[in-house]
């Protein structure tokens, strides 16, 4: 059995999503998520009282996180 690359999977196709719907998504808390977003790591829009995720700042946030362990894994070497 060959070794497959890790690729992160594409989001659905929808533009934008809840927050309960992006922490499934990402399998990460309402905490993070929110601690992310402060940060200005994870972009959010708001659409009234509602604040939305768009599909692209998640695909933008796993990348961000993808790149992040490359480098670590590389300063460990």
């Amino acid at each position: 059995m060959t070794a497959q690359p890790i690729t992160p999977a594409a989001v659905p196709l929808r533009h934008l999503y809840r927050i309960p719907e992006a922490m499934r998504l990402l399998s990460m808390s309402r905490t993070v998520i929110y601690e992310q977003i402060r940060a200005g790591r994870l972009r959010s829009v708001t659409q009234g009282r509602t604040r939305l995720i768009p599909a692209s700042a998640i695909e933008d946030y796993v990348r961000v996180l993808i790149a992040e362990s490359e480098v670590h894994v590389d300063q460990a070497a």
